[in-house]
């Protein structure tokens, strides 16, 4: 257990890993980058979610703490789960709401690195593919932001999964209006995706597979389970033995284990506004449930991975 100044509390994971093999049943690439690791083959990055709020509800606070833990880790890199831009996303690649919710807000020297991003079902609102934009990389190079793809490192494949559109009450709101421009047919895309994820983990050779979408498949909080990720992606996550599912949505921290796998499910989705007590703590396999706001460190090594929690 570790103590950090300014962090209300921490909680400490190291996980154990299943490997097997199985046949992807078509070939579809994901653009894939590839990350260098420490010298000695370690690696440590933040993950964050729910969070672009141009500093409000908290948001500022989290991201000093944020600053504090990427510079005693020497983190590599930043992962976000989505929903990067509220209430509607952006209104377009030159909304100033990227510079005010993004650049103006994450200053910290050690978080000046590749923040490795997807969209969540707040970014489809607005211009879903101004987050997408060569513009915003060159406005702010930390930024590389695609619907699904591949981290690939010494240690650990990262695989980013766009879940938004699996999400069959996304197509029949009445309510909000969602930017599915690259997306129909649904059927039709949401099957690629699956394809390319299948292919990516089958080629994949390193010792930890970390799989990372916006939706929740386990959840305590308020959305709970995202039926269409149980019934479609969670049987892929448990033929190609990946270790950790991460997600946000639920704006919280959690940590539940899988029933019948050795998966774990961490949802960081706490970066800025979060919701009290609404949480459902009866339901099987939850080890951590925190409502407030924060975000979540992993630390590799080729034994082990570190998962600590950081409420703000």
């Amino acid at each position: 257990m570790a103590v950090y100044s300014g962090i209300s509390m921490v909680l400490c994971l190291w996980v154990g890993v299943v490997f097997g093999v199985c046949l992807a049943s078509a070939i579809v690439e994901l653009p894939t980058f590839h990350h260098p690791t420490k010298g000695d083959g370690s690696l440590s990055f933040l993950v964050i979610g729910d969070w672009g709020r141009k500093g409000d509800y908290n948001q500022s606070q989290v991201a000093f703490q944020m600053g504090e833990i990427g510079d005693q880790l020497a983190i590599d890199f930043v992962v976000s789960t989505g929903d990067n831009f509220y209430d509607n996303g952006l209104t377009g690649e030159h909304d100033d709401a990227f510079t005010e919710s993004f650049t103006d807000v994450y200053t910290a020297e050690s978080l000046q690195k590749q923040w490795y991003s997807v969209l969540g079902n707040h970014d489809y609102r607005g211009d879903a593919e101004a987050q997408l934009s060569s513009h915003l990389r060159k406005l702010d190079s930390r930024w590389p932001c695609l619907r699904s793809f591949v981290v690939n490192t010494e240690t650990v494949d990262l695989f980013f999964v766009d879940t938004t559109p699996f999400v069959e009450e996304y197509f029949n709101s009445p309510e909000h209006v969602y930017d599915w421009r690259g997306v129909f047919p649904q059927q039709t895309y949401t099957k690629n995706v699956l394809n390319g994820l299948e292919y990516a983990l089958m080629k994949s050779t390193t010792k930890w597979r970390i799989v990372i979408g916006h939706h929740a498949i386990r959840s305590a909080g308020h959305h709970g389970d995202t039926k269409e990720l149980v019934e479609r992606l969670l049987p892929i996550l448990r033929t190609y033995n990946v270790d950790l599912y991460m997600n946000g949505h639920d704006h919280s921290l959690e940590h539940i284990s899988d029933d019948e796998s050795p998966i774990q499910f961490m949802t960081s989705g706490a970066g800025s506004k979060a919701w009290r007590g609404d949480v459902t703590m009866d339901r099987k396999g939850v080890s951590f449930f925190y409502d407030g706001q924060g975000f979540m460190s992993v630390q590799l090594v080729e034994t082990d991975i570190g998962i600590v929690f950081y409420g703000c």
